[in-house]
């Protein structure tokens, strides 16, 4: 009889990084096409990406940046970073979308943001990124990168420092990192501070037209070395009341040139933020946009004047999104005018996705949404986008519901439970791959 070579099983080395991790690919569905695996839990194929399942992870910004304006590190993700989204990653999220990253110095909301303005591949913003993007595509996850600038709302301390007692105010001067002569908004003034009245933000100055046309070409560089650093989606962020989201509302624009005005100057930035990227990036390349589909200030006295950013201005502008290459609107609200006025609920911006991808999809058009909000239960999640894919769509069209949206945004819920993914696909009773490393404690 001839002898049976033996082969111990071998462990798979993730590619991209430097080190040893097996790779993984937890959260994908074993049988994604069968018709009892939710929407949820199928793939998501924009332009040439895919993911894994609809559950991503919204921005959270941590405030753990290098912040020190002398170091060549300054706006770089840390080690602490790949722990935080790096264990995200692990934990079978389909895409993890990291942090408000500036795209300009004086557009970080505090000195400890993230950054990506530093020009070439060889800065200390570029391999911070790298490290981050290379660790979550070990683990199976899609990296997006959320670009901002803070208008306004910059030059202030994290959050957690003032809400601690340690500041009077929550300004950042220059003994902390901060700028408070370069904050810059749409208009300037006293009256254009975040909560005009109030010591704990500074007066923003007025961008000059120039410098408004050098907001959008920094964007595009931003993109464009994001992309280099392998990153897979692109987010502008133009809601919260952060610069573009200043931009689009008459409440905080008072503008007189091509940047202020009506409808079609308040929203020419962003515009112009998104063709430059889309003309930056490779075309395979998915861009998305967050808005505030409102300032929740409709019947506020500070709208009385000059009306306000609100739903229908939403939906007017996600109709013109095809046509700047946007392939998701990720709707937020607020964040733009301390007299907003709203009651939180389960539901409150899942019915301002779901408005808005009804109004899309009775236009004829395909731009996906994303809903964000007090998402924590399976079900809920579930229910939000069941239908949002073809298999299920006529299951639906019978039953006479439509899908809210097409993708959920979660962001705390991870911070309690960062194994969602996980325990939710248990609760619906999906079959789901794991990660190597913590299966034991997951089959």
């Amino acid at each position: 009889m001839g002898s049976t070579e033996f082969r111990s099983p071998r462990v798979l080395k993730a590619e991209g990084v430097p080190y040893f991790t097996p790779q993984n690919n937890g959260g994908a569905a074993m049988n994604p096409q069968h018709p009892d695996t939710p929407t949820l839990f199928r793939p998501l194929q924009i332009r040439d990406q895919t993911l894994k399942n609809r559950i991503m992870v919204a921005p959270m910004c941590m405030y753990s940046a290098e912040s020190d304006p002398t170091s060549p590190a300054v706006g770089a993700l840390t080690d602490f970073h790949i722990a935080h989204l790096g264990h995200l990653a692990s934990k079978g999220v389909g895409l993890v979308i990291i942090e408000a990253t500036a795209v300009q110095p004086n557009g970080r909301i505090s000195p400890n943001d993230s950054g990506l303005w530093q020009k070439g591949t060889d800065s200390e913003q570029f391999r911070g990124l790298r490290r981050v993007v290379d660790f979550a595509h070990s683990q199976g996850a899609k990296v997006g990168i959320q670009l901002a600038h803070a208008g306004r709302k910059a030059s202030t301390v994290a959050p957690w420092l003032s809400s601690q007692g340690k500041r009077s105010s929550i300004k950042a001067d220059e003994s902390v990192g901060g700028w408070p002569s370069d904050v810059a908004g749409p208009t300037g003034g006293e009256e254009q501070m975040w909560a005009p009245g109030d010591v704990k933000y500074w007066p923003p100055r007025e961008l000059s037209t120039q410098e408004v046309e050098e907001v959008v070409r920094a964007f595009a560089r931003s993109a464009k070395l994001a992309v280099e650093a392998g990153v897979d989606v692109i987010e502008v962020h133009a809601a919260h009341g952060y610069l573009l989201n200043e931009f689009l509302s008459p409440v905080t624009n008072r503008r007189t040139d091509k940047y202020g005005g009506d409808f079609e100057n308040r929203t020419r930035i962003v515009r112009e933020v998104c063709a430059a990227i889309r003309a930056a990036v490779p075309s395979g390349i998915p861009l998305f946009l967050r808005i505030s589909a409102t300032e929740w200030l409709e019947d506020q006295p500070v709208a009385a004047e000059t009306g306000s950013w609100d739903l229908t201005s939403s939906i007017q502008l996600a109709k013109l999104l095809p046509e700047l290459g946007v392939d998701l609107l990720d709707v937020s609200s607020g964040g733009n005018h301390k007299d907003q006025k709203f009651q939180p609920h389960t539901n409150y911006q899942i019915d301002l996705a779901s408005q808005i991808r009804k109004e899309i999809r009775a236009a004829g058009q395909k731009t996906l949404v994303g809903a964000v909000g007090l998402i924590t239960e399976a079900d809920a999640a579930r229910d939000i986008i069941q239908g949002a894919d073809e298999a299920h769509a006529a299951e639906i069209m019978l039953s006479g519901k439509e899908p809210k949206a097409d993708a959920v945004l979660m962001a705390r819920q991870f911070l309690r439970e960062p194994e969602w993914v996980f325990t939710a696909a248990k609760k619906l009773g999906v079959d789901i791959s794991v990660s190597w490393q913590f299966a034991r404690g997951l089959l």
